[in-house]
């Protein structure tokens, strides 16, 4: 009986693992982590093990077994992370971009005169009519369009900055409608 638990003594086998280990891995932690494993592993499949066989050996084929699947899992990962990657619509803005935009939103909103932005608080926001708008804010329809119209050209003057020039607008203000219909 002693005879087979010298032939299998792993404990005399560490500093050969972890030299390996280190050569591999070029790191000790790693190389630490990979003796483990290979220890681990080496315990679990001890009834495998032949006394025929050199320990060492079977050992060290363990530890580099162990390690070649490492590399090969970090490069699939590293192809799934990728692939994911690749797939992605490049990602969401930050919420902050957000939150910036609306607050400039906001004060150019605030910064109309006060019948434009009563005016286009009650179409866009409120969901008012023309018509309704006008019976209001007391003052005839063409009144409120127009008002509306020149809320809209000041925000979208916002908008475009002063380098771009009239044209297609990239605000749109919800309710109402651009095109006048009487």
């Amino acid at each position: 009986m002693k005879q087979g638990k010298s032939r299998f003594d792993v404990l005399g086998q560490i500093g050969a693992l972890r030299r390996y280990a280190r050569s591999l891995t070029r790191n000790d932690a790693d190389a630490e982590d990979l003796v483990q494993d290979t220890l681990v592993r080496a315990y679990e499949k001890r009834s495998s093990f032949r006394p025929d066989r050199n320990l060492r050996t079977w050992l060290m084929t363990i530890l580099h077994n162990m390690f070649v699947d490492r590399i090969r899992s970090r490069q699939a990962e590293t192809r799934r992370l990728d692939q994911a990657a690749d797939a992605s619509d490049g990602g969401i803005d930050p919420e902050q971009d957000h939150a910036v935009r609306l607050a400039q939103v906001r004060d150019a909103f605030l910064d109309l005169p006060e019948e434009q932005r009563a005016a286009l608080h009650l179409v866009a926001i409120e969901g008012f009519s023309y018509a309704e708008a006008a019976v209001t804010l007391g003052v005839p329809i063409g009144t409120v369009m127009s008002r509306i119209a020149r809320a809209r050209t000041s925000l979208r003057a916002m908008e475009e900055g002063p380098e771009h020039h009239l044209g297609t607008p990239t605000l749109r203000i919800v309710g109402g409608s651009d095109d006048r219909t009487d």
